[in-house]
Formats: C-alpha cells, sequence, structure tokens
C-alpha cells in the first residue's frame, strides 16, 4: 500500500508546542516507529504551513495513491479550497485529528473537510495515524 501523511499548518512544532494538548514527541519521531510498524506498506509524510502547498500535494498524489491521511490543522475549519482539492481527487482520505476538536472552542467543531472523507479520527493523540494506517492496509 501506498500512504501519505500530510500534515497542515503548526503541525511542524509537534513536540514543542502546547504539550498538554498535543504530547512531546515530534511526529518524524513517532513517524520512524510507524514506519517500522508497517514495513510492507510505503508510507510518506509531507508537511507544509501553506494552503496552496498541502493542496498541490494532494493533487499530485490524489489519483496514485492508495490513502491519504491528512490532519489539516487550522485549514480543517476554514479552507474552503482545501476542502475542493479533497473532493476533486480519487484517493480517499482520513481525516485525522490528534485532540478531540468537539471539546475544544466552538469554531473548530465544524470541519469543512470531513464531507469529502473517508472517515475522521478525533482524540486519540498520535494513535490517530496509525488507525488510519490500519484502516487502509485492512490490519
Amino acid at each position: 500500500m501506498k500512504i501519505i501523511i500530510i500534515n497542515g499548518p503548526n503541525l511542524n512544532l509537534l513536540g514543542k508546542r502546547e504539550p498538554e494538548i498535543y504530547g512531546n514527541q515530534p511526529f518524524e519521531s513517532y513517524f520512524e516507529g510507524l514506519k517500522s510498524a508497517f514495513p510492507k506498506d510505503q508510507l510518506q509524510y509531507y508537511q507544509s504551513n501553506v494552503e496552496g502547498e498541502l493542496i498541490n500535494k494532494l493533487h499530485e498524489v490524489g489519483f496514485d495513491y492508495d490513502g491519504i491521511i491528512l490532519n489539516a490543522g487550522g485549514y480543517t475549519h476554514s479552507s474552503v479550497a482545501l476542502s475542493d482539492a479533497v473532493a476533486a481527487i480519487k484517493t480517499p482520505v482520513i481525516e485525522v485529528h490528534i485532540s478531540n476538536i468537539f471539546a475544544r472552542e466552538e469554531f473548530r467543531h465544524v470541519s469543512l473537510l470531513s464531507k469529502h472523507c473517508k472517515g475522521i479520527i478525533s482524540g486519540l493523540g498520535l494513535k490517530g495515524y496509525e488507525m488510519a494506517v490500519r484502516y487502509f492496509t485492512g490490519q
């Protein structure tokens, strides 16, 4: 399986940013462990703080990959363009959020992406990424 994790704005600060919400582990070290747990699968990782770069990456991989795991960060709640990009591609997308977006500020309760995604995983920390990989791989 060819699966990519795409993380949006501020997720490059995992391990430093608000550890009470997002934990202490940098995503890169988590991702290395995830790749080790799924050695037969091609896992890739991409992160950008720039909305247009995230859209470009979705267009690039959205017709050739088996699965996309997308944590769009704050763009989840505000980007019609990112929502349109998810709607435009063929590869199934699972929306992942480290924190429980429904237990946070009210504006975070609305996702513009969810209606175009296969599913959503929210509030289970970094474990949500592994759960999404397991869904795609059937494990």
